[in-house]
């Protein structure tokens, strides 16, 4: 705990995560507030999972491109022309009353202009600390975006269920344009400058470890998504009690991010953070009850920030500086499809076979979560006693003052 806390004293550090935090909230918002908004309005998960496919395509598709750009274009004003296209598309589907396909179109459009703040945010971390606290960072990056987790599902199920679902997406609109301004305005998206990539678009995706780290985190979100859209339909419209299982399964993520994140990353570290989210996620179909639940999705939890943070220093260590955003902006793409094909799959099986299907789909996928980084654990670099940092361009870059 004192690695964490000598990282909160590092100048700026503290006040860009609590930005991103809050840019980032609406992630674990709007999930849930849609779901149940398009539910509402055509009575059908199916239908809700559609959408949510749509929007996560949206930005599947947009993640690498719009994370490159930012070594064109410069971090500012990517931010800001996509923070006002996105606002846009959240407040259109909270307050017009479309047919499930106009839903989809606007929720495409929302997803492809999602803003790139977690590529950003990743890119300036090896910028702001030296080389022995950027590992520590991650870890604590990955433990702190549980909060997004835990506030979000709780404030989106409260509002949806006791005032209305469009306040509810409002509400996180509001969290989007307001946390995106605080982060625009963080001088160090202005102070650090992302060189123009040398290498073909996509190029970085042949890199082993960055294709390891997309592989699995979209295993790791599909998984996720599921057991989501599963809560949700075990507790429906009637209480908060959806809201409350998910905050307990991402404070077990925040804990385990915390209190794992100091373990040495070897060739095996990705599997077995991977396998406690299987073990937790499979015994929690067992019995749907409140606190069975509660419990097992807790133990889940404890591997979920973990399995994160690796996944993000082992692309950090395996690229140049120049590729870092756009590496990020991949393996966020493979989280995003993973969450569309997670949340697809489980809406269908939720209608066919109850809330029990949902988890079929999780455990099956989180078992495949398991299964990927084990057999290509050859491509998950050793970083016991190595520095994370990303390769040095040969070129000089523009870096924070210290």
């Amino acid at each position: 705990m004192n690695a964490y806390i000598d990282l909160l004293k590092t100048p700026g550090i503290a006040r860009i995560i609590a930005a991103q935090l809050t840019a980032r909230l609406p992630s674990g918002m709007l999930s849930l507030a849609i779901l149940l908004h398009v539910e509402q309005i055509h009575d059908s998960y199916g239908a809700a999972g559609l959408v949510l496919a749509a929007t996560s395509v949206g930005q599947a598709v947009a993640g690498p491109l719009t994370s490159r750009w930012m070594g064109i274009w410069g971090m500012r004003k990517v931010l800001i022309l996509t923070l006002v296209i996105s606002a846009t598309a959240i407040f259109t589907i909270a307050l017009a009353p479309l047919s499930v396909g106009m839903f989809m179109v606007v929720g495409l459009i929302g997803g492809l202009s999602n803003p790139p703040v977690q590529p950003a945010v990743r890119t300036i971390y090896p910028k702001m600390v030296n080389s022995k606290q950027l590992t520590p960072l991650f870890s604590l990056d990955a433990s702190a975006q549980e909060i997004i987790w835990v506030a979000g599902p709780v404030v989106a199920t409260f509002i949806a269920v006791q005032i209305s679902t469009t306040l509810a997406i409002l509400v996180a609109g509001a969290f989007l344009i307001l946390g995106g301004i605080w982060f625009i305005a963080s001088p160090e998206v202005g102070q650090v400058r992302i060189p123009r990539s040398k290498r073909s678009f996509g190029t970085v995706l042949r890199k082993p470890p960055v294709m390891l780290a997309t592989i699995t985190g979209f295993l790791l979100v599909g998984a996720a998504s599921a057991v989501e859209a599963s809560v949700v339909a075990v507790f429906g419209h009637g209480g908060p009690q959806a809201g409350i299982v998910l905050g307990i399964w991402a404070i077990g993520s925040l804990f385990g991010g915390l209190f794992l994140g100091h373990l040495p990353i070897g060739p095996w570290a990705l599997a077995r953070r991977m396998l406690i989210v299987f073990v937790g996620m499979a015994l929690a179909m067992i019995y749907l009850d409140f606190w069975w639940l509660a419990i097992m999705l807790l133990i889940a939890g404890i591997g979920i920030a973990p399995a994160f943070a690796v996944i993000f220093a082992i692309v950090s260590a395996s690229v140049k500086f120049s590729d870092t955003a756009e590496a990020y902006g991949w393996v966020g793409t493979g989280q995003l499809i993973g969450a569309a094909l997670g949340s697809a799959i489980a809406g269908f099986l939720i209608d066919a076979n109850g809330p029990i299907g949902g988890f079929w789909a999780a455990t099956v996928i989180a078992a495949l979560g398991v299964l990927v980084p084990t057999l290509l654990r050859g491509w998950h670099p050793d970083l016991r006693g190595k520095d994370a940092s990303p390769i040095p361009d040969t070129e000089p870059i523009s870096t924070l003052r210290q």
